[in-house]
């Protein structure tokens, strides 16, 4: 079974310094159907005016991504971290007793635009902590490549879910296959560019939820280079 979420669906806030799209509800869009799937609980799209960005706020009892589509995203936090992300990195905030921090553009003169995707973690109360990982954007092209799984690794952050974080990029007409184990279920959010989800298009904004498909195929549709996250769910 696949369930297609539109980009034009999607919640939208545009705060001036900040324009954000929301596939699940969050803050002050509220949709009772989409309300996260499976531990995927918060999926933004996010574009920060230069010099702009989230003052300093707590979370805990989540595990928090950046992925960096353009531009240079600042990051401070209560753990004593104060880093900037950019393209081909993966930053991972695991906030389970509790962190305060804050996001901003680090850059004055160009926008950052990013995903800031939450997950929920497999239990509360779980011990904090920041892992920032960067990696070859070659890595992506002809391959699902691993960002964040529950064991980590080289060049792999970990999580603190039974979940599986990859991007892949995809020329015009290259076939991604996917195999779906038995029980799995699985994200796909186009970050840019269009792809094939077997015969369906999905452009950029586009998402899909797969559950019951022992094997998917993404082929890429777009004039050039296609980016694709995938989340692989319990």
């Amino acid at each position: 079974m696949i369930v297609y979420r539109r980009s034009e669906e999607r919640g939208h806030a545009d705060r001036g310094w900040l324009d954000s799209f929301h596939t699940f509800s969050f803050a002050d869009y509220n949709d009772p159907k989409h309300n996260g799937f499976r531990s995927l609980r918060v999926l933004n799209e996010d574009r920060v005016a230069p010099g702009r960005g989230f003052g300093a706020h707590g979370h805990r009892d989540m595990e928090i991504i950046s992925y960096v589509v353009s531009g240079k995203l600042g990051h401070k936090d209560s753990m004593g971290h104060e880093e900037v992300l950019g393209a081909n990195e993966i930053q991972v905030m695991s906030a389970g007793t509790g962190v305060v921090h804050s996001e901003f553009n680090a850059s004055t003169t160009d926008p950052v635009h990013f995903l800031q995707i939450w997950i929920e973690p497999r239990a509360r109360g779980l011990r904090s902590n920041y892992q920032q990982l960067a990696y070859q954007a070659s890595e992506k092209a002809g391959a699902w490549r691993v960002l964040a799984s529950p064991s980590g690794g080289p060049g792999i952050a970990q999580i603190q879910q039974d979940a599986l974080v990859a991007a892949t990029e995809l020329a015009p007409g290259e076939q991604r296959p996917y195999t779906l184990p038995a029980s799995r279920h699985a994200w796909i959010q186009v970050v840019t560019g269009a792809v094939l989800l077997n015969r369906e298009l999905l452009k950029t904004g586009d998402a899909a939820a797969v559950s019951e498909e022992p094997e998917f195929t993404l082929t890429g549709a777009g004039e050039g280079a296609s980016d694709v996250l995938l989340f692989d769910l319990a």
